[in-house]
This record gives structure tokens, sequence and C-alpha cells, in this order.
């Protein structure tokens, strides 16, 4: 059996390029199609991604890598290009256009869909406020760009056989903006390399908390960088960078360090001592939180979206978290207050926990739904 992989573009190590890695371990001699390929060789040969990728006419505009999201208008014309009618499976990994690919009659696509294009529905203004684009006759316009967009996006889903996504509130989104069914299968979380250190209770710093991931708007990081001023005596770490650094410094007291992007291993290394990780997103679904909890630490996080099927609030009997009800510096203060307030969360209950994500699951999971028997069962 021949099979592509279609995915939205190669430009960074994230959630769906994991997705992506276990893909290609089930699938080695696939194919990869994608709207763009500028992924670091580091990253490449971590993931396992191949050199020999096809790629579309995007691939060679000015500045692509690191501003592909202003290419949005030409992103039909872009995955039309790519010709994937000589396979038999077509599996694409998508959050933005590669489950648009053209595909013959007869031909089975899966798409893993990691969310509805955020752009066109439930993120728009976010995306145009951070591109400058949220006003004026400038703004006229991206909304009227947008509105194809989501109705170009919506058109992609009749050449889906079957969806599969995520998690269960990615799925009522797919329900919501598509009116289509879509199997749940958990996302990989690499617990091999992200592990307890050695003697790992004793080695966490009772006054360290940390979170890392790219600092846009709705990961409401300067949220937490300015409730740690409400708590000066401990200390927050934030791991990451993105268009939200000035904003991020600007609310950081002298109790927060900014350090920017780390490689793996020194994220690790801050997991592994930190008391807690803070996740303040209302995200799809949201893999550093289960890194942490794989490294023993437990999380305190917004009780939205994902998290609350990775993260077992104090109510569980082995709890790996507390959770927060809404997005204010208040509301998050309390949480750090009634999480240090409570016996210590057990390292050993988070670690287990974040084994329910292993990459082996995700790979089981796919097998049988490639095989026939979860989707449409």
């Amino acid at each position: 059996m021949r099979v592509a992989l279609v995915h939205d573009w190669l430009v960074t190590f994230g959630g769906g390029e994991l997705v992506l890695a276990q893909l290609l371990r089930l699938f080695p001699e696939a194919r990869v199609f994608t709207l763009l390929d500028h992924m670091a060789g580091a990253d490449r040969a971590g993931l396992g991604i191949p050199r020999q990728v096809t790629t579309s006419f995007l691939q060679h505009m000015p500045g692509v890598a690191s501003r592909h999201r202003y290419y949005l208008p030409l992103y039909p014309a872009a995955v039309r290009s790519l010709d994937v009618s000589g396979y038999d499976l077509v599996i694409s990994v998508s959050h933005a256009a590669a489950k648009n690919v053209r595909i013959r009659p007869g031909q089975r696509h899966v798409c893993y869909c990691l969310s509805p294009m955020r752009y066109a529905w439930d993120l728009r203004d976010q995306y145009l406020a951070q591109t400058g684009l949220d006003r004026g006759v400038r703004g006229w316009l991206a909304h009227r760009l947008l509105d194809r967009m989501r109705a170009w996006d919506l058109e992609g889903t009749h050449g889906v056989t079957e969806f599969v996504t995520l998690s269960h509130f990615v799925a009522d989104r797919i329900r919501r903006a598509y009116g289509r069914d879509s199997t749940v299968v958990h996302p990989p979380v690499d617990t091999r390399f992200f592990t307890p250190g050695p003697a790992s209770a004793a080695a966490r710093d009772p006054a360290l908390y940390v979170t890392a991931g790219r600092l846009v708007p709705y990961k409401r990081i300067d949220m937490i960088a300015r409730a740690f001023a409400r708590l000066p005596d401990r200390r927050l770490v934030i791991i990451g960078t993105g268009p939200e650094l000035r904003r991020v410094r600007e609310a950081a007291g002298p109790n927060v360090e900014l350090l920017g992007f780390l490689p793996r291993e020194e994220l690790r290394d801050h997991l592994r001592r930190a008391r807690a990780f803070l996740f303040a997103a209302e995200e799809d679904f949201g893999i550093s939180p289960l890194e942490a909890q794989a490294c023993g630490a437990p999380v305190i996080a917004y009780a939205r979206g994902g998290a609350l099927e990775t993260i077992r609030g104090l109510d569980s009997p082995e709890p790996t978290g507390v959770f927060f009800e809404e997005q204010t510096v208040d509301s998050l203060v309390d949480a750090v207050r009634r999480f240090e307030g409570r016996e210590r969360i057990a390292p050993a209950a988070c670690r287990t926990n974040a084994e329910r994500f292993a990459a082996e699951r995700f790979v089981s999971a796919i097998r049988e739904t490639f095989d026939g028997r979860t989707v449409g069962g």
C-alpha cells in the first residue's frame, strides 16, 4: 500500500510534528508532502523526518520560513499543487491547509485534525491583532479574506473520508464547525525523553515554578508573569520566545526570569527541578503539561480545553495538578496558594498519568484506526 503523509508545514518542533514522526514509524515508506520545509537539521533528525520531502511553490517565497502566515491567501493554490493521486492512503496532519489536498475518487483520506483552521474560526481576532490587520481598510479586507478561507476550509472537509483528532475538546469543535464526527486518539508524549531525574522529589526547588511555550497572546504568559508579582517569595522561569516577548518582559518582576528558547535537555532539567508547571491557555490538547508530568512535576492549569483531559485535579484519588477557573491574576494566585496549602502531589502519580499518553499507545490506537476497527465502528 502506497501512503502519502500531508503536513501543513515543517518549520518548528511542535505537537503536530510529533504526530508526524509517529506516523512515519507506522508507515516508514510513506512519502511526506508539505507546503514548505525549513526545519532545522537537528529537529529533523530527532523526529526522523526524511530529507526527501515534496513541497509546494511556497517553499521558495521570500521570508516564508518565519512569515508563512502572511502567505495565507496562497494556501489554497499551494495545497492544490501537491499531487497525491498515486497513493492508496492519504493521511493529513492538519490545522490549516493539509486536509484540503486534492483527492481522487475512491481514494481514502484520513485527517488527523489538530484543529479547524484557527485563523478562520475561533482565533480570528487574535490572528489579525498579531499581524496588525485588525483595523481600518486593511482590517476590513482581512475579514473578507478570512470569510473566504473559512468557506474554503469547510469545503475541504468533503474530501476527508474519516476524521481523527487529538482531544474530545477538538472533536466538539469539529462537530460544530464541520458537522462531522471524529475519533479521539490523544497525541504522543515523549515519555522516554521526559523522565524524572535521579532522586526526583529531593531535587525539586520549593520556590521554583516553570512555564514554557511560544509567547503568543492566547497562552496568557504575560498574566502568569503578573501573578508572580503578587508572589514575591517564589521564582518563575519562563522558557520560550515569540511575538509577545516585549509584553511578557514588561509584566515580569524581579522574581521572574525569561530564558528564551532552550534545547530540550535544558527544558527537561527545569521541569525536573520545578515545584510545579504553570499553564494558562485554553489549548486544543497541550503537550507541555504532560511533558512536565512525565518529569514528575504537578501542573497548575486553566480549567478549559484539553487540560481537563490530561490533568487530574484535586478531586481525583491521585491528583496531578490544580485547576483555576478564570484567566485572571487573582484566580491564578489563588490556585498557587491552594496548591501549596495541600499535601504534596506525588511525582509518581504525575508520571503514571503521563504514561497514558506515551508514543507506543498512540501508535497502537492509530494502527487500529487504519485497520478499520475504530473509525466508523
